[in-house]
């Protein structure tokens, strides 16, 4: 992508004004989409980003400059305004980089790209028609069949200079039903760090999509939901966005550093109940969410963040890093090279625990089962969330009784993470796009099904 002679160049003169540490990243990725609509493919687009970044420390200060041309003129003079930037001074730095290839424990066997469209169209159609014909009620559906093909190269005044190779392959189904009480949706989103092989043995799309259609049959013949403070039990896969939005974003260097999380100073200290055990972990083979090196060439960790209830350790890059005297955790993440990094989350879980699932639910007198969870909102500062429940069902004496529309769970994530009082066995991860800073970027959610004692549930 950029000679490691040209990087050791353009890092001379990023340091030349007294920077600690200077550092290039470069990408070239492309997007691939193709979307159905109306029972017919509506469009199929492709978008290629490409450009670099010089950034530069100092100390607790940092100066990010970005540039589209990756020429050696425009890479110097992107160097030079973040060297300027930074400020004045005439330090001559010897740059020395070393070629370092960290492997690839994410094989891809097809390349999207080498995959005609029409082949790609025939998997999207398969999952269109299986939501679209699932039932009657069933008005309406969309469809959209992605690959990303994501290139990086990190150079830095350490000495590094890697590439990776991100190849994600996603397919989404939403489908829209009316049983004559208003209009319901469903949606199912799998995803991997594979290609088109993906739909060989992981990815089913007819399950994808009768997967969508039947959770919004299920919710359009659903009456609403009535509030009230009760036990909650929380599906597995998706169900496990409750921890990564309450909790994870809290357990960011990017929070953590300047004390604006409810878990800042709190190592070593419980702030779970001992039943539950939190991961990030970007080690997972073809994960969605999972890395080789991080975007500062950190290679991936496996970072246990709760143990037993106890916290042992935040979600670091190497910026945040510094002011916390700690070090990278294989954390830093950015969307492209027009966003400065800053640490976040890959594949973020509640791990398996010990209960029975049937238990979990025959423990609950009165409550409500989130099957499914939906988006919402939460400030780090505090961890108050407010989420939507996609498909829940009311509990009654140990069983799972009526849908019910309409419900949401409210609290916030210190109080949450300690009223999970049972963890079941059926550990699974549902696909994301993560929304933050640094941009939007892939992550995972996961969790077994969990039981929370108490918490809010807002409805009718």
């Amino acid at each position: 992508m950029i000679s490691r002679e040209l990087c050791e160049r353009v890092l001379r003169r990023a340091v030349s004004t007294g920077a600690d540490y200077a550092e290039i990243f470069a990408e070239h990725t492309t997007d691939h989409a193709i979307r159905m609509i109306s029972n017919k493919v509506d469009s199929v687009a492709d978008a290629v980003i490409a450009g670099a970044s010089v950034r530069v420390f100092r100390g607790l200060r940092s100066v990010t400059a970005t540039t589209t041309d990756t020429s050696e003129a425009g890479l110097m003079r992107c160097a030079s305004r973040a060297a300027d930037a930074l400020g004045e001074g005439n330090a001559a730095v010897e740059i020395n980089l070393r070629e370092r290839i960290f492997g690839d424990i994410h094989p891809v066997k097809i390349v999207p790209s080498t995959v005609p469209n029409r082949q790609k169209a025939d998997v999207l159609k398969s999952a269109y028609f299986a939501a679209r014909e699932y039932d009657e009620s069933i008005v309406q559906a969309t469809g959209t069949l992605l690959d990303v093909d994501h290139n990086i190269l990190i150079a830095t005044s350490e000495g590094l200079y890697a590439e990776d190779r991100q190849i994600r392959t996603r397919l989404s189904i939403s489908a829209v039903s009316d049983r004559g009480q208003g209009t319901q949706t469903g949606s199912c989103n799998p995803g991997r760090r594979m290609g088109m092989e993906v739909f060989d043995s992981v990815i089913d799309p007819v399950a994808t999509g009768r997967t969508a259609a039947e959770q919004a049959f299920t919710m359009a013949g659903a009456g609403y939901c009535k509030a009230g403070v009760m036990p909650v039990a929380i599906g597995n896969g998706f169900g496990g966005v409750i921890f990564h939005e309450a909790c994870g974003h809290s357990l960011e260097a990017s929070a953590v550093a300047y004390g604006l999380s409810q878990f800042a100073g709190k190592l070593g200290t419980q702030i779970a109940n001992p039943k539950v055990t939190a991961v990030d972990d970007g080690t997972i083979p073809n994960a969605w969410g999972s890395i080789n090196i991080d975007d500062e060439g950190t290679p991936a960790q496996k970072n246990v963040l709760i143990e037993n209830g106890i916290l042992k350790t935040y979600m670091i890059d190497k910026y945040n890093g510094r002011r916390m005297g700690m070090a990278s955790t294989g954390s830093a993440r950015r969307q492209s090279y027009a966003y400065t990094t800053t640490s976040r989350m890959t594949n973020t879980y509640i791990a398996e625990g010990t209960d029975d699932n049937d238990e979990i639910i025959a423990s609950i007198e009165y409550g409500l089962y989130a099957k499914s969870m939906g988006g919402g909102s939460v400030n780090p500062a505090t961890g108050e969330f407010n989420f939507a429940v996609n498909e829940g069902y009311m509990v009654r004496g140990g069983k799972i009784c009526e849908p019910v529309r309409g419900a949401s769970l409210v609290g916030k994530g210190s109080e949450v993470i300690m009223n999970i009082d049972m963890v079941g066995r059926n550990l699974d991860l549902g696909q994301g796009m993560c929304g933050a800073s640094s941009g939007s970027i892939p992550t995972n959610v996961g969790q077994p099904l969990i039981r929370v004692s108490s918490i809010t549930v807002g409805g009718r």
